[in-house]
């Protein structure tokens, strides 16, 4: 499952990080009088209820006018990329919280308005849902977490992975080298977010390795309805497909998942009009570093 991506933003000391702290019932961020305690962008992974695997992503103040304020800022927006739903504190800088909340509109990211020192006993501004984090905290926490479900897209993480590829009953092969590119004593998590979406679905997943395909094909009573592999054993696995057989790749799966495939696609057919004076960028997208 994709975890739900909070971010948590607000001017300098509206009591994000403390707000954080309380959700996750740990000290996550640091709290401190002194503005600008938070710099880089601090995140904490956690199971919320009824919204499930849940990444709150702290962040700097966005009113801090000073140059190091404003490279902080930057981390701030570049976040925000990575966010489903905000929480945006209110209450410390009226002219600030409106130019972000424009922001958030024109990236079509739901947010709550939220002020975070009832204690203080001071006028909040409209439309925002008081809390305090430091008193009452399992109180202010119901509030709080009946807020971001409010504001959660309702087709969040409704999207299929094996989109229609795969239904109940079906046998699904996996092919997953386990060689010294493979993490050690685990998988990586397109396969178990694949394998745990066909186990929900109620289809038959099937685990090999590339040089047993041929066989884990030979103990099966029927053609599988699908294979998918890791795109560095399509050459292998491909000549071993039996006919009405479909293949793919976690690759291409997560690209239609999380990524534009139908861009990737159509980009695709660039290939035949290369010449040989064409200059061809390769990127690799991994988050780890390459191995050479």
């Amino acid at each position: 499952m994709n975890r739900l991506h909070i971010i948590i933003l607000g001017a300098c000391n509206s009591g994000k990080s403390s707000l954080v702290n309380m959700l996750t019932d740990q000290s996550t961020s640091l709290v401190a009088d002194t503005p600008g305690t938070t710099t880089d962008p601090v995140r904490r992974s956690m199971e919320l209820p009824e919204a499930g695997p849940c990444v709150f992503i702290d962040t700097a103040g966005f009113d801090d006018d000073t140059e190091l304020g404003r490279q902080r800022i930057s981390l701030t927006l570049k976040a925000l990329d990575e966010a489903d739903i905000a929480i945006l504190l209110v209450g410390e800088n009226l002219d600030e919280e409106a130019r972000w909340k424009e922001i958030l509109k024109q990236r079509g990211i739901p947010y709550a308005e939220i002020a975070n020192k009832a204690d203080l006993n001071r006028t909040e501004p409209d439309n925002a849902i008081s809390i305090s984090s430091i008193r009452d905290r399992a109180k202010n926490r119901t509030i709080l977490i009946e807020a971001i479900l409010r504001i959660l897209p309702s087709d969040f993480g409704s999207r299929s992975i094996t989109a229609g590829l795969a239904k109940e009953g079906d046998t699904v092969v996996l092919v997953m080298p386990q060689d010294g590119s493979a993490p050690k004593g685990r998988l990586i998590l397109p396969q178990v977010q694949t394998i745990r979406e066909l186990l929900d679905l109620k289809a038959i997943p099937v685990c090999t390795v590339p040089e047993k395909l041929q066989d884990t094909l030979s103990t099966l009573n029927s053609a599988p309805s699908l294979i998918i592999t890791d795109s560095q054993a399509f050459a292998n696995v491909y000549p071993l497909v039996p006919e009405g057989t479909m293949l793919t790749s976690f690759s291409v799966l997560m690209a239609a998942h999380k990524g534009d495939i139908r861009f990737f696609a159509e980009s695709a057919q660039t290939i035949s009009k290369l010449t040989e004076s064409s200059h061809v960028l390769i990127a690799e997208a991994c988050t780890h570093a390459p191995q050479s």
